[in-house]
């Protein structure tokens, strides 16, 4: 997955995962429920940091806002208390309530505790605006899209048009999701940091496709030259970091995104989440003090580099891996394939 090699675009010299996916770093699973059907072009992605009970072992976690215009969920408590407890759901805009609930729901099935015998629970659920091809107000994405992400979470899964990517726009082009991973050496042992983002920015003029300004090269069919998408950035990693270790990786993403061309516009929602599986934090810890690996901060640019490299393609892999749309209102978004 990731970039296909035919396409002659190598982003960086860091060696790829087996399957150049975020799920490369193990126990982590993605899931789709893509809803394309005439003008409604919208779904639900959800992320799974690990295979076993996320509120119980939570994940390490830390969170950087690029750009504010944003909607998200969750965010408050990642960064006051630096970890995950539940799957990370991506959607469109108006539907972040209704997937708060549906992820409320999932979280109350697997967990009797929550809410009587212990505290309630921190939702973290992401979300761009599909508005110019999606049925956006028709709010189509329901509580039950939420469970059958979850359910159809795997290490293998789509890129491009499909579950929150289905509407996305990138570049004035279709968007979507995408993913890749990158392997690092650290005291003799492998370890992956990898991404998953769901694009919706950028305008047309400014894309940049490995160092290419592609661009400049395709004709301009809009007047509308303000930036008002989004992205949503999720990276993970096996290697042991602390929350400001996280904090430090999640700021790199910001140069992935502007590699690709993007000036981080005043209307664009661009958030990044990093987690490490490394670090993981019980529910119900029973010792007062616990102990935490971390990196050796000398050695953190090997995973700033690896960082700004998988984000860059991933950006690109979304737009790659989507084709051609027409959505509401016969509005329409190319694939960059027409142009590549």
């Amino acid at each position: 997955m990731g970039i296909d090699k035919k396409f002659n675009i190598n982003i960086g010299n860091t060696k790829k995962g087996i399957k150049n996916l975020i799920t490369d770093v193990p126990g982590v699973a993605v899931g789709h429920v893509t809803l394309d059907n005439g003008k409604i072009k919208t779904g639900v992605t959800a992320i799974l940091p690990h295979e076993e009970n996320i509120f119980k072992e939570k994940v390490m976690a830390s969170s950087t806002v690029i750009n504010g215009f944003g909607k998200s969920i969750g965010l408050v408590q990642i960064e006051e208390l630096g970890n995950i407890e539940t799957p990370i759901i991506m959607t469109n805009t108006l539907s972040v309530g209704t997937c708060t609930t549906g992820l409320i729901k999932y979280m109350l099935s697997q967990n009797e505790d929550i809410g009587t015998t212990t505290g309630t629970v921190n939702c973290t659920v992401v979300e761009c605006n599909d508005g110019f091809l999606n049925d956006i107000r028709g709010l189509h994405v329901k509580e039950e899209h939420v469970f059958e992400a979850i359910e159809n979470a795997s290490d293998i899964f789509e890129e491009g048009s499909v579950g929150a990517g289905t509407g996305m726009s990138c570049y004035q082009l279709k968007g979507g999701i995408g993913s890749s991973s990158r392997v690092i050496p650290l005291d003799n042992k492998e370890y992956t940091i990898g991404s998953l983002v769901l694009s919706n920015f950028g305008l047309k003029p400014d894309l940049i496709v490995d160092g290419r300004k592609l661009g400049k090269e395709i004709k301009i069919k809009e007047n509308e030259l303000l930036e008002k998408g989004s992205i949503i950035i999720i990276i993970a990693t096996d290697i042991p970091l602390s929350e400001r270790q996280l904090k430090r990786v999640s700021k790199r993403a910001s140069i992935s995104l502007g590699r690709t061309g993007s000036f981080l516009g005043n209307g664009s929602g661009d958030i990044s989440i990093a987690f490490t599986t490394a670090n993981k934090i019980k529910h119900y810890e029973e010792n007062d003090l616990i102990n935490i690996g971390c990196i050796n901060e000398n050695k953190i640019d090997t995973i700033f580099r690896a960082l700004v490299e998988s984000v860059e393609e991933s950006i690109l892999s979304s737009m790659i891996h989507s084709k051609d749309t027409i959505g509401r209102d016969s509005n329409k978004r190319e694939s960059i394939l027409n142009y590549l």
